[in-house]
């Protein structure tokens, strides 16, 4: 039996995004669209796979990717669902989701090939940009008048995330801009060393993931 795929070409998901606006380019959207591509033909498994958070649409026996790390509590649907396993970006995310099945640490990853197509000289890097949710920019602590980088298509993002010295970023930014030779400056508290963030090819992580799930399957 094929397995059950609920992902960012779910038809609830695509009529979800419609209406998000600038807000549809969002980095759950993206990391979906390589999950899809680089990490689930890499890994062998009978289970099925969640990608995105699009309560009610679940599946038992699942392999969940939890995106926010913020707001882990809009995953508590999922206790309807037996036997899960819960991918966590962050290390912090386990243990706020270890009571809907078994949570695991994965660290974020990327398609390395893609990111590093854009990326220019170092000489052409100049400036300092914020990239992340406007709102975000708003509440941290980093100077009013740094230019923000939201809302655009990810191409359109890399391409001028390419061109500044310095970027503020956290998560699966972060690494993009350090995939394509950007400084980064922390802001986020949660996230005060940027070391944390470690390029990490999808493919690779589909490795990490295989030996994870094959402790745990057997």
């Amino acid at each position: 039996m094929e397995p059950i795929i609920i992902s960012h070409e779910h038809p609830v998901y695509i009529r979800k995004r419609k209406a998000l606006g600038g807000g549809r380019y969002n980095g759950a959207y993206y990391y979906s669209q390589e999950i899809i591509k680089n990490i689930i033909p890499n890994v062998k498994t009978d289970r099925n796979w969640i990608t995105v958070n699009i309560p009610p649409h679940g599946a038992d026996h699942a392999i969940v990717f939890i995106h926010n790390n913020l707001h882990p509590e809009r995953y508590e649907w999922l206790k309807k669902y037996n036997d899960l396993i819960l991918v966590c970006g962050v290390e912090e995310t386990v243990e706020k989701v270890a009571h809907l099945g078994k949570a695991i640490y994965l660290p974020l990853s990327i398609d390395v090939e893609y990111v590093k197509q854009f990326k220019v000289d170092k000489e052409e890097r100049q400036g300092i940009v914020f990239a992340g949710r406007p709102k975000k920019h708003k509440e941290a602590d980093i100077p009013p008048d740094t230019p923000v980088l939201a809302g655009i298509p990810r191409e359109d993002m890399l391409k001028k995330l390419a061109r500044f010295e310095t970027v503020f970023a956290v998560g699966r930014t972060a690494i993009e801009a350090k995939c394509l030779g950007c400084k980064l400056k922390a802001y986020d508290p949660r996230y005060p060393k940027v070391s944390k963030w470690k390029v990490l090819d999808n493919i690779t992580a589909a490795a990490m993931l295989q030996e994870q799930l094959d402790e745990i399957d057997g």
